[in-house]
């Protein structure tokens, strides 16, 4: 009888000792479709499953977590504009729509600060850039608390891990620019106001590392990824300049700005998103044309990048994101029936391809939450 309570003892004391497994989702957009499919993630073996899909009521593209990754953001990019939210069910992954408001542009990006104050837009083809203040519970408040006015073609918008500077990506102008944003959400210049990179590049998305040391953009049409420097005050200072990595491989022309009356079929470089991991030992580079991802070794000295090496991958593949555990990058192509999904090497950084499941038409943005 001692031996068989000590037994149920032992093996209560186990499993109340034994770690929960995280519960990993991952939601991509899908534009023609106008839904947001979900899915789990197993964070073992990178297995992807297809779990359902949610109606976004229009042509549904950027997505953005709030910083406590109760919420589930989304812009409508057809008319009538707007911007809606779930809340997200931390037990199944499902989506409950909580609101949807007007939108003052239609956005290509939308973000959030790590203090949740604001949701940032920026839109290309407003050419500016607003800031949405979040109430406490993550809903928002329209309309805009702020807006700049950014030069032609803004394609993106992340603010630092500070919630002081944010930074857009400006394609038409070959600029990142630097701005400051107030805590009642006003925007403006920080210094000069922006920073160059490589004539014709085409500044699209950008990422920070994890210790808000440098601040790496892609370029759409060139392919370049610039290094910047964050100086204490948020100014950036270009550090080095990687060229793209599959270019000659894939023989690839200059790329160039893809307006809704492109047609050109000359092979071209068309970079997409730009991804690192938590811990900031690898950076990853999508490029639709060759549908590839490059993937990057960053010097822990000075945040250069050092290739690796670059895998196909969904066709087109216009978004991507890594889970929090760093393990897996999960790809969505535009052109892809599937949603594919990688395993990141922990020494190397090279990835390998574990599972994919399905996905509707014109899948674009990736967006994973784990808890």
């Amino acid at each position: 009888m001692i031996q068989k309570l000590r037994a149920i003892t032992l093996m209560a004391a186990m499993t109340m000792s034994a770690p929960l497994l995280a519960q990993t989702f991952v939601y991509v957009s899908e534009a023609d479709d106008g839904t947001i499919a979900r899915y789990s993630l197993n964070d073992q073996t990178g297995a992807l499953q297809l779990l359902g899909h949610t109606s976004a009521g229009g042509k549904v593209m950027p997505m953005a977590l709030s910083a406590d990754h109760k919420m589930l953001y989304a812009a409508i990019r057809s008319k009538p504009l707007q911007l809606v939210s779930w809340q997200i069910n931390p037990q199944n992954g499902e989506l409950n729509k909580a609101r949807a408001v007007p939108a003052a542009d239609s956005y290509p990006y939308i973000s959030t600060d790590q203090q949740g104050r604001f949701l940032l837009g920026a839109s290309y083809g407003g050419d500016v850039v607003h800031v949405y203040r979040l109430d406490a519970h993550g809903a928002i408040s329209t309309p805009p608390v702020g807006s700049y006015k950014t030069g032609h073609a803004a394609h993106s918008v992340i603010v630092d891990a500070s919630g002081h500077n944010a930074y857009v990506g400006n394609l038409g102008t070959d600029r990142v620019l630097q701005l400051q944003l107030s805590a009642d959400g006003k925007l403006s210049a920080l210094g000069t106001g922006y920073v160059k990179t490589a004539a014709d590049n085409g500044p699209r998305h950008s990422v920070l590392s994890p210790d808000n040391r440098y601040l790496y953009n892609i370029g759409e049409m060139g392919g370049i990824i610039t290094q910047f420097r964050r100086e204490t005050n948020g100014e950036l200072v270009e550090v080095s300049q990687t060229p793209n990595a599959v270019a000659a491989q894939y023989h690839l022309q200059h790329g160039r700005e893809r307006g809704a009356d492109y047609n050109d079929t000359t092979p071209r470089i068309w970079s997409a998103d730009i991804r690192m991991t938590p811990n900031g030992h690898f950076l990853y580079a999508s490029e639709r044309t060759s549908s590839t991802v490059s993937g990057y070794r960053v010097s822990p000295q000075d945040g250069k990048l050092t290739l690796i090496g670059s895998w196909p991958v969904e066709k087109q593949p216009r978004g991507m994101a890594i889970s929090a555990d760093g393990r897996w990058l999960v790809v969505s192509g535009e052109k892809s029936a599937v949603t594919g999904s990688y395993a990141i090497d922990s020494q190397s950084g090279a990835l390998k391809r574990v599972s994919e499941a399905p996905a509707g038409h014109d899948a674009n943005w990736v967006t994973i939450v784990s808890y």
